[in-house]
């Protein structure tokens, strides 16, 4: 019976060893792959100075504003200079939301002497606020530390200028966790301070550091049961000083001017560029960023480097004269940053023509160190491609983790149920910059951003080579 057994096992791990080799050969093909490509992208100025040309030619992007056709037009010729077979543009109705000029604020107190005292105050209207008319509010500041104290002294709000302590949160291990705790005073604080007659209301910038002073902007929404009160957050360092000052119990005034309004909205375009499928012409692998930034910045980290780093895709592939097997397409996505229309409108016209979506990769987390992949797809799928991970391990990438993808291929997903990956940079500094004025060309790293873009193109040729 032992010697049966023993006879079994032999012929079942004989029956392996044709299969091992043929595994380990396809690792020795695909590992020298990984290595060619990494020379070239990593020897490449391309994507470098196309970012350099994005940030110093085009600058602001803001969804509706001339900035808007201006990276449109860099986006086309970005793409034929890479090699895409074909480029297009995808037309999808933006809002034009109009910052109107210069923000103003200050707060002023009575001193011990009697005198009253101004300081001013840097700050920045939030995305599709309201303004205030240019005459301003001059109102009493109240200070609310969360949500549950709004509700606890929701009688005190009333005409005033509520001040949100929203801190960003230093013990939290993942900063996105921390961005999402105190980026909801800057979504729904405007309408759940409103809810009690609120006349506006002050944030603290949704960021991380308190070393600089820059306000950091993003959208905020309105609850239409509500009034819409204008909204804004303060630079870190005045936020602590007003904040601090009203924790000592002194009585304060803000004045804060804003001539914030929206236009009727304007025709934008996702910007496509493909490389045909030698094989599955009509099956598509999707790989994007948003071209559209916030209005006080270069938007080099948000969203430059993930607009550039998906043009290295095509531009690399033909480098290495790599013929895919699905058509690839590079989508730069329209108003990601205040509407998300270009992801919606992509994948709607997906669905209308039943085009296959085999996978979608987006980056827009900034061009830091690539630490992993995050991946929505059915769990035994993504056991499966993590024996991939050991070819990614010597260019940065440890991990493929479960959950992730994007805000512009999010709707690919529930429309079409194509898997979603994000590529997951080190996020340690990106809130430092994230809608602020210094996220420009000269805060990007070329080697840490070039990393992201090889190994963005190398997920992309393990899936089109392996599939899913």
């Amino acid at each position: 019976m032992n010697r049966f057994v023993c006879f079994v096992l032999l012929v079942f791990l004989v029956g392996l060893m044709p299969k091992a080799e043929a595994q380990s050969a396809e690792f020795q093909t695909d590992s020298l792959f990984f290595r060619r490509m990494a020379d070239d992208v990593l020897s490449s100025s391309a994507a470098y100075e196309s970012l350099r040309v994005l940030c110093k030619s085009v600058g602001p992007r803001l969804a509706g504003s001339p900035g808007m056709y201006k990276s449109e037009a860099w986006a086309e010729k970005a793409l034929q200079a890479a090699g895409a077979d074909k480029v297009w543009k995808q037309a999808v109705q933006v809002p034009h939301w109009d910052r109107g000029g210069k923000d103003e604020a200050w707060y002023q107190y009575t001193d011990a002497a009697g005198k009253k005292v101004k300081v001013p105050l840097d700050i920045l209207a939030l995305g599709n606020s309201m303004g205030t008319g240019k005459n301003g509010l001059l109102k009493k500041a109240v200070l609310i530390e969360n949500f549950d104290e709004l509700e606890k002294r929701k009688d005190e709000v009333k005409g005033a200028i509520v001040v949100f302590n929203n801190v960003f949160d230093p013990k939290n291990l993942s900063v996105g966790q921390s961005y999402g705790e105190s980026g909801s005073y800057r979504r729904a604080g405007p309408s759940r301070a409103a809810k009690y007659g609120a006349a506006a209301i002050l944030i603290r910038s949704v960021t991380a550091t308190a070393n600089d002073n820059h306000p950091h902007t993003g959208t905020t929404s309105y609850d239409s049961a509500y009034p819409k009160i204008p909204a804004a957050a303060m630079g870190l360092k005045d936020a602590d000083k007003l904040i601090a000052a009203l924790k000592a119990g002194q009585s304060i005034q803000v004045y804060y001017k804003s001539m914030a309004h929206f236009k009727p909205d304007a025709t934008g375009h996702n910007i496509i560029g493909e490389l045909t499928g030698s094989e599955f012409p009509d099956q598509f692998i999707t790989v994007g960023g948003h071209l559209d930034s916030w209005d006080p910045a270069e938007g080099a980290h948000d969203d430059g480097t993930g607009c550039v780093q998906s043009i290295e895709v095509i531009r690399a592939m033909k480098a290495m004269g790599y013929k895919p097997r699905h058509t690839i397409r590079v989508v730069l996505f329209a108003n990601e940053e205040n509407g998300l229309r270009g992801g919606n409108q992509y994948a709607q016209e997906a669905k209308t023509r039943a085009e296959k979506h085999v996978f979608a990769l987006e980056s827009d987390a900034g061009g830091f160190t690539p630490r992993s992949f995050g991946f929505t797809l059915e769990k035994a799928r993504l056991e499966k491609i993590r024996e991939w991970v050991p070819l990614f391990v010597p260019y940065g990438v440890y991990q493929f983790a479960n959950g992730g993808g994007g805000a512009d291929i999010g709707p690919l997903n529930r429309a079409l149920g194509t898997p979603l990956a994000g590529l997951s940079p080190d996020g340690s500094r990106y809130f430092d910059l994230h809608h602020a004025r210094n996220d420009v060309f000269e805060a990007v790293n070329k080697r840490e951003m070039d990393l992201g873009a090889l190994n963005m193109a190398l997920l992309i040729y393990m899936i089109d080579k392996y599939g899913l």
